[in-house]
């Protein structure tokens, strides 16, 4: 099999690794056929697609929204460099799964409208598939509704013309997408479970995501709730992509 590449940007090692090592939980992949490149901390390499089975965008503090003039230059060449990816990867209906920041991404490539109006709190709403959403086999086996872990300032308020919406909630209307038939996106993370999440908060207290004081009763919290569902969406994108 040829292997699946994982594009990263968070700049610290402690929830760098930490989400590295749920990719690979939650796809089933080792880590030779799961390949992390760290964009924050080096240009992208040339990428010949031929040689990947897909391409995969995690979490990241870059919001799109943040004002082009207050971005940092790594921010810049980041955005920059995805974008040109992007352009390779719709043009060739190339397999892409992009989560939190991904949809983000994917969406301000392809002409959506981002804003704070849907942003989430650190929470696990109740997610429900959209008849195409049902139909795609990367959503297979999903029980509708579901939950999945949420935490984003910012959000898709009017999805791109070319994308079909597979996953909607009330707090936020676009929690998943697709582009053409093989790129998608989630606004919610598939890759997390309840302790994984409470490991990933400790290192953004400060970041405006929650109170200082909220972080042991969010941490407990997250215990208590189960999000297996929505880890099906990256099984499913290996199984059906994996070549």
């Amino acid at each position: 099999m040829k292997p699946f590449l994982l594009l990263a940007t968070r700049a610290d090692d402690g929830p760098a690794d930490a989400e590295y090592e749920a990719f690979l939980t939650r796809t089933g992949l080792a880590e030779h056929e799961l390949v992390r490149h760290r964009l924050e901390a080096e240009p992208l390499p040339e990428i010949r697609l031929e040689d990947w089975s897909g391409i995969m965008v995690g979490g990241s503090p870059f919001n799109t929204t943040t004002p082009q003039d207050t971005k940092s230059q790594v921010q810049r060449r980041v955005e920059a460099e995805l974008d040109v990816l992007l352009d390779r990867l719709v043009e060739a209906d190339f397999p892409f799964l992009g989560a939190c920041y991904g949809v983000g991404t994917l969406g301000r490539h392809q002409g959506a409208v981002i804003d704070t109006r849907y942003a989430e709190p650190v929470s696990a709403p109740q997610i429900a598939l959209t008849d195409a959403g049902r139909a795609d086999p990367v959503c297979a086996g999903i029980t509708s509704p579901f939950h999945s872990f949420v935490a984003h300032k910012e959000a898709i308020s009017v999805a791109p013309p070319r994308a079909v919406v597979l996953a909607t909630s009330e707090s936020c209307p676009v929690q998943m997408l697709r582009v053409r038939a093989n790129l998608y996106a989630t606004q919610f993370h598939p890759e997390l479970d309840g302790a994984a999440l409470g490991h990933r908060l400790g290192f953004y207290v400060g970041h405006g995501y929650f109170a200082t004081e909220e972080l042991e009763r969010l941490r407990a919290w997250a215990l208590t709730q189960d999000v297996s569902p929505s880890w099906a969406v990256l099984r499913n994108f290996v199984a059906v992509h994996a070549r």
